[in-house]
């Protein structure tokens, strides 16, 4: 839908930020995310793809790619999710670039409703 520009979506993402409602770019770095939308759009958080994350900890150039979005993000003043979180090595490698927040099977794989109430009620120390 981005992809077009028109002023009408344009607009419309203009209200849901006025109204409070925050936008993210889902899977930054692959296929049709481009930097240009972070000068267009107004973008509250950008979740960095998986195939970036996967392999961060073995990888220099994954390392680098993703240390880069963080730091444009954050100098943009927008949040960064990384997605596909699976290590406690990952977990570090993204903390110490100064990620904002992860996702991934590391904290939970996917849950019925019910399980995942009761994840949230009793969180982990």
């Amino acid at each position: 839908m981005l992809l077009d520009e028109q002023p009408v979506v344009i607009a419309q993402l203009a209200r849901l930020s006025a109204a409070g409602i925050q936008v993210s770019i889902d899977d930054f770095g692959t296929g049709y995310s481009a930097m240009a939308y972070l000068k267009r759009l107004d973008i509250d958080t950008l979740k960095i793809d998986r195939s970036f994350v996967r392999d961060l900890t073995t990888d220099p150039g994954d390392l680098a790619i993703t240390e880069a979005i963080i730091a444009m993000a954050h100098k943009l003043d927008i949040k960064v999710v990384a997605e596909g979180v699976e290590t406690l090595a990952q977990q570090a490698r993204l903390s110490a670039a100064g990620c904002d927040y992860s996702q991934g099977f590391l904290f939970s794989r996917p849950l019925p409703e019910a399980s995942f109430f009761a994840l949230i009620a009793n969180p982990a120390p």
